[in-house]
């Protein structure tokens, strides 16, 4: 974007949610010199790609929190969004505070269940205790189902296996085809076949039936899980990685009409919201059909923060379009799967490239402070 730029009065950028897609936009406002506000509930941003390794690995979690303060001092402010209102064009936080923008980048992302998503109001002392608190019980627990075989299923069960050889782990999905449709279909055989190779037992075609009445993440002896296909099992911890669903609470009531059905933001070519010129979508709220990628968010908050520059410098917005897909699945510390550009990459470059460290030294080097060691 080629550093600072003259700037019109009264213009403010707000950013909602400080995940990949948040940090991204507002280090690239920094950089070209625009006022900017980022918001978001807790006060560290979470690298949540290394979300599972810190799920089994104790120490490790600590190095996924990264204090939001730190790296944007003033311009960080930590609350909930209640709602937004683009008539007034302001940010009503919980407790009534409210921020006033120009333009308005929203990367509200999406939920999910713990450890695979951390969405909570909470301290990083906090958040990194949860999951030194849950590998605990991964340690008392022999036997560990993941309840769904998409991609973080898949990369939850290999981390088990990787740091704990000697558990029982099984792994159910409802569908016959693992990790995210997607990838192509040799780098998902490859993804089962690791799996096997580890030592994950596969129930493939089924479904928990049960799994309402079924304790989650904490470890009880000898449970006893049905499927749907009439099969019973019995483990001492469940975890569950599915029903991912997008942030949408934060703007539902005032883009309710540019809403699709699954709550995702519908945006055009330049990321504006529908109906609305100084409003973009960024990361997993905006309605694109593509994977949902930490990788995608940082693309999508690059060709925003572009377009609000070249609007108020006159220029010719740029556009996004997704392309062929780039995955990489880490199948515990030594081990994954991948493909760049739709063709699938050898297994000990996705390792090296991904599963090692889980890409840490990028966001690290983003927030512009030290890791710990």
């Amino acid at each position: 974007m080629g550093g600072q730029v003259s700037v019109p009065d009264g213009v403010h950028v707000v950013v909602v949610g400080g995940g990949f897609g948040g940090i991204g936009a507002a280090q690239q406002l920094r950089a070209a010199g625009l006022s900017f506000t980022l918001l978001d509930q807790r006060d560290a941003f979470h690298h949540n790609v290394a979300a599972l390794r810190a799920s089994v690995q104790p120490g490790f979690a600590r190095r996924t929190f990264i204090p939001y303060a730190e790296t944007f001092g003033t311009s960080f402010v930590q609350g909930r969004v209640e709602q937004v209102d683009p008539e007034r064009q302001v940010v009503v936080m919980q407790g009534g505070r409210e921020v006033q923008y120009s333009h308005l980048i929203l990367c509200t992302g999406t939920d999910g269940p713990f450890p695979g998503k951390f969405n909570t109001e909470a301290s990083l002392q906090a958040a990194v205790q949860m999951y030194e608190d849950f590998i605990q019980q991964v340690q008392l627990a022999d036997s560990v189902l993941v309840v769904g075989g998409g991609g973080t299923g898949v990369e939850m069960a290999a981390e088990v296996k990787t740091e704990y050889p000697d558990k029982k782990v099984v792994l159910i999905h409802s569908k016959v085809g693992l990790a995210d449709p997607q990838l192509v279909h040799s780098v998902r055989q490859q993804a089962k076949e690791v799996l096997l190779e580890k030592g994950v037992e596969l129930l493939l075609g089924q479904k928990v039936s049960n799994l309402s009445d079924l304790q989650l993440n904490v470890t009880q002896k000898n449970m006893e899980v049905r499927t749907d296909k009439g099969e019973t099992l019995t483990t001492d911890l469940i975890v569950c990685c599915t029903g991912i669903r997008v942030n949408s609470a934060a703007y539902e009531d005032a883009f309710s009409d540019s809403m699709a059905e699954n709550g995702a933001l519908k945006v055009n070519d330049h990321l504006q919201v529908q109906g609305f010129s100084n409003v973009f979508a960024v990361g997993d709220c905006a309605d694109l059909q593509e994977p949902k990628l930490a990788y995608h968010a940082g693309l999508h908050a690059s060709v925003a923060v572009t377009n609000i520059i070249n609007s108020l410098s006159g220029k010719q917005l740029t556009t996004y379009s997704t392309g062929s897909v780039t995955m990489l699945l880490a199948m515990g510390r030594d081990d994954g799967v991948g493909q760049f550009n739709g063709f699938r990459l050898p297994r000990w470059l996705v390792a090296l490239g991904k599963s090692r460290d889980l890409l840490l030294w990028k966001s690290w080097r983003e927030m512009q402070q030290t890791q710990p060691q």
